[in-house]
């Protein structure tokens, strides 16, 4: 009976150090968190916000606390989305869009919003139908810049209360029902009619002011040389009108020989066979110009 009972208190005692050694384990199984770079932990205790548990090692409460959230903190992409909306001058387009984002604050996300994709999905939607019902079509092809950056702003501003960061939202493709396209086309036909037009009517122009210049330049041109022989000429005939001044009227007799001895000297000098008419007077006047000429030496 002793020895029953000694092995019997030593089982008891073994029993109890044992379940204090698994209670032991157990509190620092429980207590001790190790969040990975990626994540964030949300600890409740009794249904309650706690804390938020960041990367790293974390000890909470045992039996008390518990994780009842694993968030991940990395940047996601919702699907690729399309919706219509109608342009400022009515008409119909296809946008589709995508966002991505990233939760920075879990707390706010667990608590107020339950579906993020699906919130986030609408308040894109909506956004994107009421910044291309403010622009005319040709606005949206051309700024399309500028409204994915009014978009982000916006969805930025209306998802805030959720805890979400906004990182880039990007407009893929505005499609436009077939009806449209063709009028576009026609439209854009057009105008590259009306300027090939123009630069033809341009070049015309051109051409034609141009050839005034030419006109202008030549009749300039003609003008100046005119005025040089006319500048010419009235000074041959001043020296001309000096020199009889000066001499009498033997000066003027010397120039007149001399001009019919240099003709009838080009004359003679003419290429091949030809025949020359002497005026009766001419004898006269190569013997007035020999004379005078030899007057003059």
């Amino acid at each position: 009976m002793d020895s029953d009972n000694t092995l019997s208190q030593l089982i008891g005692g073994n029993l109890v150090i044992l379940l204090l050694a698994a209670f032991i384990i157990l509190s620092v199984f429980l207590g001790v968190r190790i969040v990975p770079q990626s994540e964030k932990y949300v600890v409740e205790r009794f249904g309650r916000l706690r804390a938020v548990l960041g990367p790293g090692i974390n000890l909470i409460v045992p039996f008390l606390d518990r994780v009842a959230h694993k968030i991940s903190i990395l940047e996601r992409q919702l699907p690729t989305a399309s919706q219509d909306a109608i342009t400022k001058d009515n008409v119909l387009v296809q946008v589709e869009t995508s966002v991505f984002y990233r939760i920075i604050e879990p707390e706010k996300t667990v608590y107020r919003i339950r579906d993020v994709d699906a919130a986030i999905a609408t308040t894109v939607a909506g956004i994107v139908r009421a910044e291309i019902g403010k622009m005319d079509l040709d606005e949206v092809q051309s700024n399309r810049a500028q409204l994915i950056s009014t978009i982000k702003e916006s969805v930025e501003d209306a998802v805030d209360a959720w805890g979400i960061e906004v990182t880039r939202a990007e407009i893929l493709d505005v499609n436009l029902d077939q009806a449209t396209r063709d009028a576009m086309l026609q439209q854009l036909n057009a105008e590259r009619a009306r300027r090939a037009q123009v630069t033809e009517a341009e070049g015309r122009k051109r051409a034609v002011e141009l050839a005034a210049d030419a006109q202008l330049y030549a009749a300039e041109q003609e003008a100046k040389a005119r005025r040089i022989t006319a500048e010419a000429e009235a000074y041959a005939t001043e020296v001309v009108a000096k020199a009889i001044a000066e001499n009498g009227i033997e000066a003027a007799q010397y120039q007149v020989a001399l001009k019919q001895v240099e003709a009838l000297t080009a004359v003679g000098q003419g290429a091949g066979k030809q025949t020359i008419v002497v005026p009766a007077h001419a004898l006269e006047a190569f013997g007035d110009a020999f004379k005078l000429l030899k007057g003059r030496g």
